[in-house]
C-alpha cells in the first residue's frame, strides 16, 4: 500500500529504449494528472532515439498533487514533495549506472511538465535538458529569491498554448524568468491557439536538444 507521507515512493516506472550499460544517455518522462507512464513513455517512440534510455514513473492514482499547480504548495503535499523525490531518486539511480546528470534529460506534459521544471529550479545543476510542456514552476506565487544554485547552462524548453486552460501565460513568463536567473540556457515557445497538448514543433525541439546532449 502507498504511503500517505510519501504517496508515489514504490509506484511502477516503466522503461524503453536502451539499457543502462549501452545508453548514450537518459530522460525520466513525467507524465500528466489522469495519465500514466504508459501515456507519456509513447513520445520516446516519436522522438526515435533508440540510444537513451527512457524512464516514466506512475502517480498514485494518476495525479502527482491533488490541486492546480498555482495552489498554494501546501495544499498540494505530500504529493507535490513525494513526485520530486521520485525524479530525485530515478537521477540517483541513473547515476550509481553510469549516466551522469548531465546525460540525463527531464521532460514532462502539464502535472509531469511542472514537475520537472520545478525539480530543476529547485535542485539546480548541469542537466542535459529539461523540457517543460505545458508547464510551469509550482505556487501561488513565483518568487526568484525563492530558488538559488546554478543550472550551469541546462538548455531548457517552455512550450506552451497562448490560451491553455490550465496554464497562465503569465506563469510561464515567469517559470523562464526564473530559469534563466538560474543559469538555464532557455528556449519559450508560445503557440498561439494551441490548446492544452503537444505539437510536432516541440518534439522537434526536443530532438535537437537531445542531439547535442549526446553528441
Amino acid at each position: 500500500m502507498a504511503n500517505p507521507s510519501d504517496p508515489h515512493r514504490g509506484q511502477p516506472v516503466l522503461s524503453a529504449g536502451a539499457e543502462p550499460s549501452a545508453a548514450k544517455g537518459a530522460m525520466i518522462m513525467m507524465h500528466g494528472r489522469g495519465a500514466d507512464a504508459a501515456d507519456i513513455l509513447g513520445i520516446a517512440q516519436v522522438i526515435g532515439r533508440q540510444d537513451l534510455l527512457y524512464l516514466a514513473p506512475d502517480a498514485a492514482g494518476h495525479t502527482w498533487y491533488p490541486f492546480s499547480f498555482l495552489a498554494p504548495v501546501e495544499k498540494n503535499e505530500p504529493g507535490r514533495s513525494s513526485g520530486l523525490n521520485v525524479i530525485g531518486d530515478l537521477v540517483e539511480w541513473l547515476g550509481k549506472a553510469g549516466i551522469p546528470p548531465e546525460k540525463i534529460a527531464l521532460l514532462g506534459f502539464s502535472q509531469g511538465a511542472c514537475l520537472s521544471l520545478e525539480f530543476a529550479a529547485r535542485r539546480p545543476r548541469r542537466y542535459g535538458g529539461v523540457f517543460g510542456l505545458s508547464g510551469g514552476l509550482i505556487g501561488e506565487a513565483i518568487k526568484p529569491e525563492d530558488y538559488a544554485g546554478s543550472l550551469a547552462g541546462t538548455p531548457v524548453f517552455l512550450g506552451c498554448s497562448d490560451i491553455d486552460p490550465h496554464i497562465p501565460l503569465a506563469r510561464v513568463k515567469e517559470s523562464t524568468a526564473v530559469l534563466q536567473g538560474l543559469g538555464a540556457e532557455v528556449t519559450e515557445r508560445i503557440y498561439p491557439g494551441m490548446g492544452h497538448t503537444i505539437v510536432e514543433d516541440e518534439i522537434m525541439i526536443v530532438r535537437g536538444i537531445l542531439e547535442n546532449m549526446i553528441g
